[in-house]
């Protein structure tokens, strides 16, 4: 029989209503630290509201990837690393509480002070906070961290490291950071760095130390027990762990051993799943997790079926356009590609049409924007940029709806209209301008990504129907990465994740300067001062209303943009795991990252 599961997540509207209504916390120190207002937990709770403090320990949960991996160093560009060492191996002054929009409690930090203005924060190291080799984790260890970091490690770190004006000690296991920019997120964003051991790196150069030679050495919970490359990677809970008391751990790390197995592609992971190779699954496509579902394991009851919902931002994901490339430089053609995606059709047919569309950057969430004309704050912080916003920011912009069919002959029409309209036209079957140049353009994927193919397959098809001949190069995710990281591609598939509390990352994503960085996750070459004057606003507002209205802007700001071909999203995470893996019955404010196992979960037979 199948097993599945449902856990309601709790309400957002009280959790959200907290911030923003005491303003910013004043200078001294603190266990915590919130983006606004103050923190919701006391300096003397108990455990984190998700986590269950009375979890037993034990198990393992062994997860199945597509692709693999060639460094076990996640800090800087050169190589692959698995995701996993970041998450498992390495620590960060103050650590997240998902049961709140934005704030950080200490973790290798005893306390956090910031000053009135938050324009320096400081913070005290714990005495007993150590790596897994038992040396202190020192102040000289968080200042090399940052600097090295900041210097030559990946592009993600230099935005803030360069707002950074000095870090300074200030006692034995005290550290000052003092900024050189008005950025109100810039202490939490520092306390979101992970810490390195500086003697492990003694007399190697940082930037070219991807690659297996160096195992590194971290403060968190688990070490890297085994690995063989591109094949597994195994991490083991360290049982002398220095942090096994804090509140902020109870009721977390709880397993014993987490595995990553690689495969070629998605569909290998599943059939190893299926075959007990793995014991964790989660399904992106609605329509499987239908049908797909009804192997041995499932109908004996071993393997379960959990759905966690949530109420965060469907974030973007589809195919992106690169407007380097002179293909995609006018939001007419942009506009026309997306017009050509049959979304309805192709939604029903690799999805049975259940997973809704992406309608904003931001959509599925408070911070969503209205798709009628821009009205108060947020139609004042957009104005001033009037001449230089693509059509409908201001006006109120909506994605083109087909008619389900395959031909979607309204939507291509209209396609074909919008090309005229920037010189194209259909020419003996074939898109050429005035001077008879046809319009093509390269769309690169990665290997193994069955589902992307095949929305690729019908689109193409569409296009073909426009005289459009698009040239699909199908690559290993070594080249995938590496190609994208060199902007080498005129459309590409394209996800990026975002949250309730957007900061400083959304200058990676899409500010004028990631545009120009190799690396950067600015892959659609967006340079707007639009865009960047509302990643300003939100960086610097002082109160919630000011924080959503400008968050609605930008999202006005991107969705108009035409950007992105966007595709669906999941409300719900769909889980499939052994019985004996357990998740907690209250699920925080970002239900499903609960989800994002293995957190708070743990073994229970």
């Amino acid at each position: 029989m199948k097993s599945e599961i449902f856990r309601p997540f709790r309400a957002l509207g009280a959790a959200i209503a907290l911030i923003g209504a005491a303003g910013f916390a004043t200078a001294e120190p603190q266990h915590g630290i919130a983006m606004y207002g103050d923190p919701v937990l006391p300096p003397d709770f108990v455990s984190l509201p998700y986590a269950n403090p009375d979890a037993p320990k034990g198990g393992r949960i062994v997860f199945g990837e597509p692709g693999g991996y060639d460094s076990l160093n996640p800090h800087i560009r050169k190589g692959r690393a698995p995701w996993g060492v970041r998450s498992h191996v390495f620590e960060s002054l103050l650590g997240r509480n998902y049961d709140e929009p934005f704030t950080l409690y200490g973790l290798l930090a005893e306390s956090v002070e910031t000053g009135p203005d938050r324009e320096w924060v400081e913070f005290t190291l714990r005495e007993e906070a150590a790596f897994s080799d038992g040396s202190p984790v020192t102040v000289d260890d968080v200042i090399w961290s940052f600097e090295t970091l900041g210097t030559v490690g990946h592009p993600r770190y230099i935005n803030a490291w360069n707002k950074i004006d000095s870090v300074e000690a200030t006692g034995e296991r005290s550290v000052r950071f003092t900024f050189n920019t008005e950025d109100r997120e810039l202490p939490l964003i520092v306390g979101l760095r992970p810490i390195l051991k500086k003697a492990q790196y003694g007399g190697v150069d940082f930037a070219e130390s991807g690659g297996i030679d160096i195992v590194p050495i971290g403060s968190s919970p688990y070490v890297i027990d085994a690995f063989d490359v591109g094949r597994y990677i195994s991490f083991r809970r360290n049982p002398d762990y220095w942090g096994n008391d804090l509140p902020f751990n109870r009721g977390r790390h709880n397993l014993d051993e987490i595995r990553y197995d690689y495969f070629g592609d998605g569909d290998v992971v599943f059939e190893a799943f299926k075959a007990g190779e793995t014991n964790s699954f989660r399904e992106s496509n609605g329509a499987k997790w239908d049908t797909n579902y009804n192997f041995p394991a499932i109908q004996s009851g071993d393997i379960v079926q959990s759905l966690i919902p949530h109420e965060r931002p469907s974030g973007i994901k589809g195919f992106v356009m690169n407007t380097r490339r002179d293909a995609f430089k006018d939001w007419r053609v942009r506009e026309a590609m997306i017009q050509a995606f049959n979304f309805e059709f192709i939604n029903q047919s690799l999805n049975g049409g259940r997973d809704p569309r992406i309608t904003s950057y931001f959509s599925n969430s408070v911070l969503g924007m209205s798709h009628d004309p821009a009205e108060g704050q947020v139609l004042a912080l957009l104005e001033p940029f009037s001449d230089d916003l693509m059509p409908g920011a201001i006006e109120g912009y909506s994605l083109p709806e087909g008619d389900g069919t395959e031909r979607n002959r309204k939507n291509l029409r209209a396609a074909l209209a919008l090309m005229e309209e920037a010189g194209w036209t259909v020419q003996e079957g074939e898109m050429k301008n005035t001077e008879g140049q046809p319009f093509t353009f390269e769309i690169l994927l990665s290997q193994g990504a069955t589902q992307t193919h095949q929305m690729i397959d019908i689109y193409t098809e569409a296009l073909s129907r426009m005289g459009i001949t698009p040239t699909v190069t199908i690559v290993d995710s070594a080249q995938y990465k590496e190609r994208t990281n060199a902007f080498d591609f005129g459309m590409a598939y394209y996800q990026r994740s975002l949250s309730l509390s957007p900061g400083n990352e959304q200058w990676l994503y899409w500010g004028s300067e990631a545009a120009t960085q190799e690396g950067s996750r600015n892959w659609m070459g967006v340079q707007s001062p639009a865009i960047d004057a509302m990643i300003t606003e939100i960086l610097t507002t002082e109160t919630q209303e000011g924080f959503r209205a400008a968050t609605h802007a930008l999202d006005r700001a991107l969705t108009s943009g035409r950007y992105v071909v966007p595709v669906w999203h999941n409300p719900v995470s769909r889980l499939a795991h052994v019985k004996e893996l357990h998740y907690p019955e209250a699920l925080p404010m970002y239900g499903d990252w609960v989800g994002f196992q293995p957190d708070v979960w743990w073994w229970e037979e």
